[in-house]
């Protein structure tokens, strides 16, 4: 059994398989998830677990160089995008409408749905690389 990281078998793997620029998303109970894009689904009930506690794990284990966020969560959520930004620490993060956000998600290698139920709780992270 894994001591340390993500313990969620789906998440770890898709950690491990990706490469520079390759994209992941955290998602909100609500978002649309393409139905080619693979959904990790992680969410026990509203609010469980939240957007910046599943941001905050995978950051911990993934290297990440650039964020995106729908631009919409400065006006409709500034808590979520407060904490986000600091728990970015000087990561570059990009704004774009809602409607650009979703074209972007269907990029992504997964989609992590939480359980948040606060609007435009939901970001598109860039893979890094650690050398």
């Amino acid at each position: 059994m894994k001591k340390h990281g993500i313990l969620n078998s789906h998440i770890s793997e898709v950690l491990s398989r990706l490469g520079h620029t390759d994209t992941i998303v955290i998602a909100d109970c609500g978002l649309p998830i393409p139905d080619h894009c693979i959904r990790i689904d992680v969410s026990l009930k509203i609010g469980t677990p939240g957007f910046i506690e599943t941001l905050e794990v995978l950051l911990d284990d993934m290297q990440v160089e650039k964020a995106m966020l729908a631009k919409e969560i400065k006006t409709h959520n500034r808590p979520a995008e407060e904490e986000a930004a600091a728990l970015l620490k000087g990561i570059p993060v990009d704004y774009l409408s809602h409607e650009e956000f979703k074209k972007e998600m269907a990029k992504a290698k997964a989609v992590i749905r939480t359980g948040e139920a606060t609007p435009y709780a939901n970001i598109i992270l860039h893979a890094g690389v650690i050398f």
